[in-house]
């Protein structure tokens, strides 16, 4: 048996040593782990852990939060293939061994909604209930197309880390400023030579990332038997309404938040909503 033990970096993010895909994440509210609550929380196609921190933050008066770098971005390694559901939800139980949690609520934006549930399906021992961020099983084949190209595009060398900063704020004009610094910090990294700054997440990771989002994991989404919130942001371009209703039908029993004045980047947009909700779980937990 595999023991996954942790390192702790001076910049305030830990990683599992000994895993078969090694994880990086960051812990707020660790004191007392096992007599508090847990959350974990899963960010989107390209993103890292830091795009939690104003939920991470506030929720760590009353809960362990657990922000994690999934496999292929930010500090996790990057393997050359293992980016499907089951492997995805297989890093929730890692971390929350390695952290030594039993069980969490497991919340997920995007790529992380899906892994929410598909780690609620598979390992219902470890998680007390999902929040699903705007994604669903039955996102269409045509938003994922434009999906790829999109992530595609992000796939070059800036000159300064300003320069980064302008190109997020192009692509999501909703995003808090501080949001889309957060994602610049902790997003690139700086060339060896000094000469510009790439992403952390690798283009062959983030193509077989979308790849794998055209599997629904649709009987998985059926088959959560924790409480399941799925939150959408009313002007979402990943989520229409066809494919939020068709969840809808597929999941009755969950709880369906629409957000106004958000559109796919509800957790950075709207982030007070979101700790509404966890708060909501917590309580009745």
């Amino acid at each position: 048996m595999t023991v996954v033990g942790v390192e702790e970096r001076a910049d305030g993010v830990s990683r599992t040593t000994g895993a078969q895909v090694n994880l990086a994440f960051r812990v707020a509210g660790a004191h007392n782990v096992g007599d508090r609550p847990a959350i974990v929380l899963l960010h989107g196609t390209s993103a890292n852990h830091a795009v939690w921190a104003p939920i991470a933050d506030t929720l760590s008066a009353v809960a362990t939060v657990i922000s994690v770098d999934q496999r292929g971005h930010g500090l996790s390694d990057k393997p050359s293939d293992g980016y499907d559901g089951c492997s995805f939800a297989a890093d929730v139980v890692t971390v929350l061994d390695a952290v030594g949690i039993e069980r969490a609520v497991v919340a997920g934006h995007s790529l992380g909604a899906r892994n929410a549930w598909v780690a609620a399906a598979h390992y219902p021992e470890r998680v007390s209930a999902v929040v699903a961020i705007d994604y669903t099983p039955f996102v269409e084949a045509s938003v994922l197309d434009t999906l790829g190209i999109r992530v595609a595009g992000g796939d070059r060398v800036f000159d300064t880390v300003s320069g980064i900063e302008d190109y997020l704020q192009a692509r999501y004009p909703r995003m808090p400023l501080d949001a889309v610094a957060r994602r610049a910090r902790w997003g690139y990294r700086q060339l060896d030579n000094g000469t510009g700054w790439v992403p952390l997440a690798p283009a062959s990771a983030l193509a077989q990332v979308v790849d794998g989002l055209r599997t629904p994991w649709d009987q998985e989404f059926r088959d959560v038997r924790v409480p399941l919130t799925c939150m959408r942001g009313a002007d979402s371009a990943i989520v229409t309404t066809a494919a939020w209703e068709a969840a809808r039908d597929a999941h009755p029993r969950g709880r369906w938040i629409v957000v106004d004045d958000a559109d796919h980047y509800v957790p950075e947009e709207q982030p007070e909503l979101v700790i509404a909700e966890l708060s909501r779980i917590l309580d009745n937990d």
